[in-house]
């Protein structure tokens, strides 16, 4: 349990299922307000996550909720994913994200050892806290083939992105934490600051070279190349 300016932060268990709802609405409020997707969940699936201790919450020792983070599992467990990491709008830029992401990473480490941990993230500040705990960007073709987890992605604003990219790449950049072969957070982070700009121009081009087809609605063929090229690849050559 952590304590910070009267914040808790722990594991959740059966007497927070009556925030589920608030979670679950306050996920879908800031994806309107971003432009972008994520897979919808009920407040019985987040309340069930609870239930199984799979999840971490950010409350305020009055009882107030700040935020939220749950653990999926994927490919029997050889995937695992922290996913659905919101904070309540009077709480963000107050660092409380990255002590949730901080927290669900070591549950997913306490639960799933020799889990791989992955992400999907449109945020440059989610990817600076995922370095700082050891994820590295890779390609989509690392994340599990669960049909499952993919599944999830069709509530998504840019599922379409997506399906015409054969999964080979989307708005979303994947990162990944192998409990086998990994660098040091230290290195991952280094690896992040210095390379910063580098992808801050890959999320515009990003932006820009998989949403044109789409704003301009066209069907079918397009003017870009038959094969996109995955985003570390795209990254690596600007």
């Amino acid at each position: 349990m952590e304590n910070q300016q009267q914040i808790i932060i722990r594991v959740a268990n059966h007497i927070d299922t009556h925030y589920a709802i608030r979670i679950t609405d306050e996920m879908e409020s800031s994806a309107k307000a971003r432009g972008t997707g994520i897979a919808k969940r009920s407040p019985e699936y987040v309340a069930n996550k609870m239930l199984e201790g799979k999840a971490v919450i950010a409350v305020t020792v009055s009882g107030q909720w700040v935020g939220f983070c749950y653990i999926e599992e994927w490919s029997h467990g050889k995937f695992v994913a922290n996913s659905g990491l919101i904070v309540s709008p009077e709480f963000r830029k107050s660092g409380v994200a990255k002590q949730i992401k901080k927290r669900i990473f070591d549950l997913s480490r306490e639960k799933y050892p020799t889990a791989k941990i992955f992400g999907l993230t449109t945020g440059l500040a989610v990817m600076k806290i995922n370095s700082e705990l050891g994820y590295e960007p890779v390609t989509y073709s690392e994340l599990t083939d669960d049909e499952t987890f993919w599944a999830g992605c069709k509530s998504c604003v840019n599922y379409d992105i997506l399906t015409s990219k054969n999964r080979k790449n989307c708005m979303c950049t994947a990162m990944l934490f192998d409990p086998k072969e990994h660098h040091t957070a230290k290195e991952t982070t280094e690896y992040f600051e210095e390379n910063k700009k580098g992808f801050e121009r890959l999320f515009r081009l990003k932006q820009w070279k998989l949403l044109k087809p789409f704003l301009k609605k066209e069907n079918g063929n397009n003017t870009n190349n038959n094969e996109q090229k995955s985003a570390i690849n795209l990254f690596v050559h600007q």
